[in-house]
């Protein structure tokens, strides 16, 4: 069963309001793998695992219906209180129950979730629900991050780096799958014709805030929260003040780059 750790609503509005889309680089890869393979135009795609939507959006702009789930209730809502394209519809069931018929999905796709799901288990349901050509696109971010901004990059990177480093300590065992760039899920992927893809880089236009607003959506976040939250708020509140004062600014609300290494496990049934 795929590991819920995005259930709260609480955690869902933040995840809601500031994860980023797929960047421009990652779309471009995706795309013309799926153009490769023939499978555009497609029916119907299923963005598995879509958490409030971010990667189902863009998927819509693409394909004729597109359908976006997640095992997470909160996540789900969150979704469907966001303005998308009229051929979006939204589901709750988990990744390895996907309600829908044998050979019936042209594109099966999934950002940042996999090492969520139970891949064996969602491996076997990737191989009944996708038609015979059909492709998945499976995708996450890695923790090769960066900031840039004027002359200061280095030391902003550095200041976002020792952040993390601090709340990764409270990251779950399954982040293991994106420390190992999605090799195990590559491997499990069933079709012979598959690639990994590891270096693809994107840069996403951001603000100071939801640089540290992407820091609070993260699991590894919510669990430190648990924990002992005034010491998680504390390392937010230092991290975001250290960030301006290097920057030599105020304001939360001035834009950075965000650059983020992105992995793709792309196959074709």
């Amino acid at each position: 069963m795929t590991t819920q750790m995005f259930e709260g609503r609480g955690h869902a509005a933040v995840y809601q309001k500031y994860r980023f889309a797929p960047g421009k680089e990652l779309q471009q890869t995706i795309l013309a793998y799926l153009q490769e393979k023939k499978a555009i135009p497609a029916e119907l795609v299923v963005d598995v695992g879509c958490g409030s939507g971010q990667g189902t959006r863009f998927l819509a702009e693409h394909f004729k219906k597109v359908v976006g789930t997640d095992i997470s209730e909160a996540q789900i809502q969150e979704a469907r209180d966001t303005p998308s394209m009229p051929n979006i519809s939204y589901l709750v069931c988990p990744a390895e129950e996907l309600p829908f018929q044998d050979a019936s999905v042209d594109v099966l796709a999934s950002f940042t979730a996999a090492h969520w799901f139970d891949i064996e288990k969602f491996m076997r349901e990737a191989q009944r629900v996708l038609r015979p050509g059909g492709c998945v696109a499976i995708s996450t971010y890695t923790v090769d991050m960066s900031l840039r901004y004027g002359d200061c990059s280095e030391k902003l990177t550095k200041i976002f780096r020792e952040c993390w480093d601090q709340i990764l300590k409270y990251s779950h065992n399954r982040l293991k799958f994106v420390l190992e760039n999605y090799k195990e899920i590559f491997e499990a992927l069933p079709f012979p014709d598959k690639k990994r893809i590891t270096d693809i880089y994107d840069k996403i236009p951001m603000t100071v805030e939801g640089v540290v607003g992407y820091l609070e959506s993260a699991s590894p976040y919510q669990t430190f929260m648990k924990n002992d939250p005034e010491a998680a708020k504390s390392l937010l509140q230092e991290t975001e003040k250290r960030m301006l004062e290097t920057m030599g600014v105020s304001s939360r609300e001035t834009p950075v780059e965000f650059c983020v290494r992105h992995v793709c496990v792309l196959g074709c049934k």
